[in-house]
């Protein structure tokens, strides 16, 4: 049998010193009262980007799926794509969660590969073929600016995504349902890896603004050594 990584090992071991010590009695509650988080993430399986850490999370109170680029794809009757279906109506109609957050970032691969298609990794391209979700998020976009570079260009599509992510959520029965008796509430928020700024989608104006804007710049402001 192959060596079990190190780091995981190495990490496990200050899990069990540090968090596991300090919050044994929740790690318990939770074994003996099940789950019952108030909100849901769709991430991104970049490693840059864990909801966990970004907002501090502990154990029990986010209810995570991640996927490359943090898509839902559309309802569909037949079952297709049942891994995320299967995710979100867990958490829609079994924990019956409050809040769903989709999460995005900057420098995502799975918008680079769109935007940059080159050869596929496999036969299947898989990856290709799960990135032609966000293709109404392109078309509504529209082509790169002549004056755009492909950075800028990336970065809008990575927010148009989300919308479009936002849009296919409600085509899930029992998630509009419950949008409109006001029982679930749809956010997107988007995370900066250089920088790590948050911004979350404003309903009201339809932009991304910032939040925390004075506790973050106060940790950049601050000489690192």
């Amino acid at each position: 049998m192959t060596a079990f990584p190190q780091r995981l090992v190495d990490g496990y071991r200050a899990f069990v010193g540090g968090r596991l010590h300090t919050e044994q009695d929740r790690y318990r509650e939770l074994s003996e009262i099940g789950q019952s988080p108030e909100t849901m993430v769709i991430g991104c399986c970049d490693s840059r980007v864990s909801p966990e850490v970004i907002f501090n999370a502990r154990p029990g109170e986010l209810f995570v799926a991640r996927n490359i680029g943090n898509l839902v794809p559309a309802y569909t009757p037949d079952g297709a794509q049942r891994a995320m279906s299967a995710a979100l109506e867990f958490a829609v109609q079994a924990l019956k969660i409050k809040h769903l957050v989709v999460l995005g970032h900057a420098q995502c691969g799975g918008i680079r590969a769109y935007v940059e298609p080159g050869a596929p990794l496999s036969p299947g391209d898989f990856i290709g073929s799960w990135m032609q979700i966000i293709e109404p998020a392109a078309k509504a976009l529209g082509p790169r600016r002549a004056d755009e570079t492909l950075d800028a260009y990336a970065s809008r599509l990575e927010q148009a995504a989300m919308r479009t992510t936002l849009q296919n959520l409600m085509t899930f029965p029992c998630v509009r349902i419950l949008v409109e008796r006001g029982k679930l509430k749809l956010h997107a928020a988007y995370f900066g890896v250089a920088d790590g700024r948050l911004l979350v989608l404003d309903p009201a104006s339809d932009r991304f603004v910032p939040i925390a804007a004075e506790e973050h710049a106060r940790v950049f402001a601050q000489p690192r050594f």
